[in-house]
This record gives C-alpha cells, structure tokens and sequence, in this order.
C-alpha cells in the first residue's frame, strides 16, 4: 500500500520510518563485519536508543542490538524502565533479548523479520511483559535480505 500526503507527497508509515532507522543501525553493524542486527527505541516519536550487534568488536555474546538499545535508552531517561517506548529492530529479538525487555517493561515490540531458529517466539511461552504489545513483519523482506546476504557471504569465505 502506497501513502499519499493531502499534496500528492508519498508518506512512510511510522513503523517503516523506524524500522529504516533499524536498518541504518544493521548496516553499521554490516560495515563491521558484525551479525547485521540493528535497533532503536522511541518514545514520544523521538529516537532515544541506538545499538546495533557488538558481539565481535566487544567480544561479548550477550552485545546484541537490543541490549546496546536498552542501555541507550535508560541513559537517556535516567531510569531503567522503558513504559511508553517500543523497540524496533531489524529481526526477532532472541530469547535473551526478551527476556530484558521483559525487565524494561518496554510497551512495544516491533520486528522485521521472523528468527525461526532462534526467535523467542518458537519456545511458544509468556516472555515478554503482559502489557507489550508485538508486531513483526515491518519491512520483512529488507530485513531478511540483509541477514541472509550476510551469511551467504560467510559461507562463500
């Protein structure tokens, strides 16, 4: 679906202005030679968090995307809830990631792609907070694209 302005100007969506956002962070990440994961969280329309993957560069499993956004995101405030903010990041958050959203008590979700291997979602348990709300698919096949390019090039090497 293609929106319009009242003058004729194409508009983006806000979860596909921020799920671009994502993306810029992802190709970070890409530059680095690092998992192409981005994320951001927003609050009031505002970007308050950027992270995207640091696992390599920091040497630290749990540096994932996310994780560099919560933190972020609690600097900024100066409090380590996130009710009120969502979280956007390019693929769905794994089991660790859920499980600190959990704990910020983030109010949204929103991801691109779908992480069938390791996605929270394939456990089919209550992980995330009871008031989260969750939307995935935003910009799917940008963000699949991404992940996958990337590791057939590692399997190339």
């Amino acid at each position: 679906m293609k929106y319009v302005s009242f003058d004729g100007e194409p508009v983006i969506p806000q979860h596909e202005f921020f799920m671009n956002e994502a993306l810029k962070e992802a190709h970070l990440a890409l530059e680095a030679n690092e998992i192409p994961i981005g994320a951001i969280i927003v609050a009031n329309g505002r970007i308050i968090g950027r992270g995207h993957n640091l696992t390599q560069r920091l040497n630290d499993v749990t540096a994932h995307a996310e994780m560099q956004a919560f933190t972020a995101a609690t600097n900024f405030l100066g409090a380590k809830y996130l009710q009120n903010c969502t979280l956007y990041v390019t693929l769905e958050p794994c089991v660790m990631c859920a499980g600190a959203a959990f704990w910020t008590q983030i109010s949204g979700i929103v991801f691109g792609a779908h992480d069938l291997m390791r996605g929270f979602s394939r456990l089919n348990m209550p992980i995330l907070h009871p008031k989260t709300i969750l939307q995935g698919g935003i910009l799917e096949k940008q963000c699949s694209t991404l992940i996958r390019d990337f590791f057939a090039t590692k399997r190339k090497s």
